[in-house]
């Protein structure tokens, strides 16, 4: 396509050409009147006029042509090449108004439409980076169809939860993508009825078990069209878990007190129908209800500690501890249950071994874990204490020679209320929450709790405990 320069150009050739014609044939119809009565030297002169005319009138067009094309042709043809480059999204482009002729409303006009789509291309920029960003750090799967069915966006956390890459989705149907069942069916039934679809879904695997809760939407344009639909997935198996724990927990609290409170009511009850006029009745009664309530207190008190634990603000008081003195503290504790089984306690404890740590606190630890060595171990047996230091850490260890754990249990082992025998733990007074309350005082102190037990042979618990205390 000729640029308007080169329009301008041709135009004033062709008006010059049409000038010098005009000029000419005006001229010559006036030497016919003359010319054979005029000598030789008068046509010579009026030729050469001629011709000096006609080159006096094409230098004239000619500079006159020149200004016009400098003045206007190529301002033009320039702003019409930066409003080219513009057009192809350099909006970067400008046109230079510094010179005379470059400054004029056109110029002006172009740059400001540059301006401004610089402006509406960079917050466009800014807006797509936030929308990405918002995509992907979202702690939910997204998947988004177009409305042909088709997957044309997703995020991270969704490849992460299924292990599907962007490559093997975007433009896939979701019968395609091999998505579970249940969510195939939501999103079929969103994209049938174009209603909002919320479920709660069971995803099975091979390994392991999980819970999906699967929000699906119709997306609508501003004018009401139908754009496609979008889908949430959000990962709630440890939401479900939480809340099993916690329905466990208080079924569990609830049998805890029920059996004791059965008891002191029964016994109660038994009593005041007559039984009270027997003295050894009486008596055995009285026992029996002291124990329970001495059970029901032990219960209570280990579940307003637990709570306290667990509650948030909750800190220790660190302070330099001996590690053989608190020991020594917590063997007193428990040495009416060692003498009542005829158990013994070897400690191997160095002497000046001190760590920064809640010294009241690592005593409940150590007590708890002698008595669940005392309860769950045969009369006569031996419980043995080990201390070592390596590099900043502490370790302590309890190892008794009782009945012992199946491997299988272990895991479930520091759960509230969680116990192998409940037959065997209720006889033996405990609560249940002992084990618990060690894990959680433990890791406060920045430590970890380890368990290793074999049926019939006894059961090693491990405490691992920095000596100084990260601030």
């Amino acid at each position: 396509m000729k640029s308007l320069y080169s329009r301008l150009v041709i135009a004033c050739a062709v008006l010059l050409s049409v000038l010098l014609t005009g000029l000419g044939i005006v001229l010559g119809q006036f030497f016919p009147l003359f010319a054979e009565d005029s000598d030789l030297l008068l046509q010579r002169q009026y030729w050469f006029f001629l011709i000096l005319t006609l080159a006096i009138a094409f230098v004239l067009s000619l500079f006159i042509a020149t200004r016009m094309m400098i003045q206007y042709a190529r301002p033009i043809d320039d702003m019409t090449k930066i409003a080219t480059q513009i057009a192809h999204g350099d909006y970067l482009a400008r046109v230079q108004t510094s010179e005379l002729e470059y400054d004029n409303d056109l110029a002006k006009a172009i740059n400001k439409i540059a301006s401004n789509l610089q402006e509406m291309s960079t917050m466009q920029a800014m807006e797509k980076e936030r929308l990405k960003t918002l995509i992907e750090s979202m702690g939910s799967g997204l998947l988004m169809f177009g409305r042909g069915g088709t997957v044309n966006l997703l995020n991270e956390v969704f490849e992460k939860t299924f292990g599907l890459s962007k490559n093997e989705v975007v433009g896939k149907t979701f019968k395609d993508i091999g998505l579970p069942i249940a969510i195939e069916n939501l999103i079929e039934d969103v994209f049938m009825k174009e209603q909002v679809r919320a479920e709660q879904v069971k995803i099975d695997s091979s390994d392991h078990q999980s819970y999906m809760s699967v929000y699906g939407a119709p997306v609508i344009g501003i004018h009401g069209n139908w754009l496609g639909i979008v889908v949430v997935i959000h990962d709630i198996t440890e939401l479900v878990r939480l809340e099993e724990v916690r329905k466990d927990f208080v079924a569990n609290v609830s049998h805890e007190l029920r059996t004791p409170v059965t008891s002191i009511k029964g016994f109660t009850e038994t009593l005041l129908d007559g039984a009270m006029d027997e003295p050894v009745i009486l008596k055995e009664f009285l026992e029996i209800i002291q124990k329970e309530s001495d059970r029901l207190h032990l219960l209570i008190d280990d579940l307003l500690e637990l709570s306290g634990i667990e509650r948030e603000g909750f800190s220790l008081t660190y302070a330099a501890v001996n590690v053989k003195e608190m020991i020594d503290d917590a063997m007193r504790i428990v040495s009416r249950g060692m003498e009542q089984k005829k158990m013994r306690i070897v400690a191997e404890v160095p002497e000046d071994l001190i760590i920064e740590a809640d010294a009241g606190r690592l005593i409940q630890v150590m007590v708890n874990l002698l008595s669940n060595a005392i309860n769950y171990s045969k009369e006569k047996t031996t419980v043995t204490v080990t201390v070592t230091s390596f590099m900043n850490e502490v370790v302590m260890t309890v190892r008794d020679q009782g009945i012992g754990i199946e491997q299988s249990e272990l895991p479930r082992l520091f759960e509230r209320f969680y116990r192998v025998d409940r037959a065997r733990s209720r006889d033996s007074g405990g609560t249940g929450l002992g084990l618990a309350i060690v894990k959680h005082l433990v890791e406060i102190h920045g430590g970890r709790v380890e368990v290793e037990s074999k049926l019939g042979v006894g059961t090693t618990f491990c405490i691992h405990l920095p000596i100084l205390h990260n601030k």
